[in-house]
């Protein structure tokens, strides 16, 4: 019975959206971004496993854009998938790849200060047990622990930011505030975020102290639950085993998952890995690669990007080397973050689709719902979701 390995490389988007015009960083629209083709050009990318599966000839499909040194003849099956979600976030792109586009505008806090309304930040207070929140605007993650940290650590009071995504993040240290205490408001807040259309409320948790604050890998996203079954939900009903990698879980809410593996980056590709050699006949592995969007994408960084997909390429090739006969292994992303565009944001973008298992093929333009559709058919399972399958 085969196997079916669903990898999202957190960001890595190849530009090329058909309404890119419509999304911002800042007030200048996203049209002309393109995560792969600039780090390729600014960085350097030595990434030739993704290149032979076709992730150059996918660049140029999606965008008409040339990546500097990807330049392969594709060896693997290849395609750029475009997304219908009014969004480029996170949820809006794992659910349209597991075949359900959203069907609401998610809703986002105005670029004010504060930013939050009353009413949130007065549920944050009373179930943190605060007098006041810190920060209450748009930042960027890092930054914001670095400004408001000094005063969390005095006040004991929650640190609560926001970004273009639809989103509510909590930072607070591990041993003052306490991470468990951190879980149980996020969790608590959730419900409300959630009644108003936004997709997550994230834990931040950090150590240490001023001047050398460190985020941890306690993150916790609580995210709100998909409004249709998912692929998640097919393959599990159907009574294979579904093993989430990363925050694959949040993003689910765990519904239709089994198996949760979680830790950074190298750990969670140690667990690929794992899973791999350890997967049973008829399974299906989903997983999510964060760094690149969270370490990288926010803060601008190509070279640290181009670095890391090198060194997901390399892992990517040691994987592929103990696939089994049979199994379908499918790389794609949820959204883009070009490291050299205007702002901190993410980029709305196609991703590219590259497949193992199926022979050399040219998939042409995708919908992401696609990828659903094909994971279903290759594992004979039940399916009614959107998309239609590419095998």
């Amino acid at each position: 019975m085969p196997r079916a390995f669903l990898i999202v490389i957190d960001s890595v988007g190849i530009g090329g959206a058909p309404d890119a015009a419509q999304f911002f960083n800042g007030d200048h629209p996203d049209t002309g971004a393109n995560t792969v083709a600039h780090i390729a050009r600014d960085a350097g990318l030595r990434v030739p496993v993704m290149d032979a599966l076709g992730l150059g000839a996918a660049v140029t499909l999606a965008s008409g854009d040339v990546a500097p040194g990807l330049d392969a003849t594709p060896t693997g099956a290849w395609g750029a998938a475009t997304e219908v979600s009014i969004g480029k976030d996170t949820p809006s792109g794992h659910w349209e790849l597991t075949g359900v586009p959203v069907p609401w505008e998610w809703h986002v806090f105005p670029k004010t200060e504060p930013a939050f309304p009353d009413a949130v930040t007065k549920r944050i207070c009373a179930l943190a047990g605060t007098d006041g929140i810190l920060a209450n605007r748009h930042a960027s993650g890092t930054a914001v622990i670095d400004e408001e940290g000094p005063a969390h650590l005095k006040s004991g009071w929650p640190i609560c930011y926001t970004s273009v995504d639809s989103v509510l993040q909590i930072a607070a240290h591990e041993e003052v505030f306490g991470l468990e205490r951190l879980h149980k408001l996020c969790a608590d807040l959730a419900p409300m975020l959630h009644e108003m259309k936004v997709g997550r409320v994230i834990a931040r948790p950090f150590t240490g102290e001023a001047g050398n604050f460190k985020r941890t890998a306690n993150r916790k996203d609580f995210a709100i639950a998909p409004p249709a079954p998912t692929l998640c939900d097919y393959v599990h009903d159907a009574g294979r085993t579904v093993h989430a990698v990363g925050k694959i879980g949040d993003i689910f809410s765990m519904r239709g998952i089994d198996d949760l593996r979680k830790g950074p980056d190298k750990a969670l590709m140690g667990h690929l890995h794992d899973l791999m050699g350890e997967a049973a006949d008829g399974a299906f592995v989903f997983a999510n690669l964060v760094e690149f969007d969270s370490e990288y994408g926010h803060r601008r960084n190509p070279q640290g990007y181009g670095a890391h997909l090198d060194w997901f390429d390399a892992e990517l090739g040691e994987l592929l080397d103990h696939a089994r006969a049979g199994d379908l292994v499918i790389v794609t992303a949820d959204h883009g973050n070009d490291p050299t565009w205007i702002g901190t944001d993410h980029t709305r973008e196609r991703v590219p689709v590259l497949v193992h298992g199926i022979g050399t093929k040219a998939l042409g333009q995708l919908a992401f719902t696609d990828v659903a559709a094909s994971i279903a058919d290759h594992l004979s399972v039940p399916y009614s979701g959107e998309g239609a399958s590419f095998l």
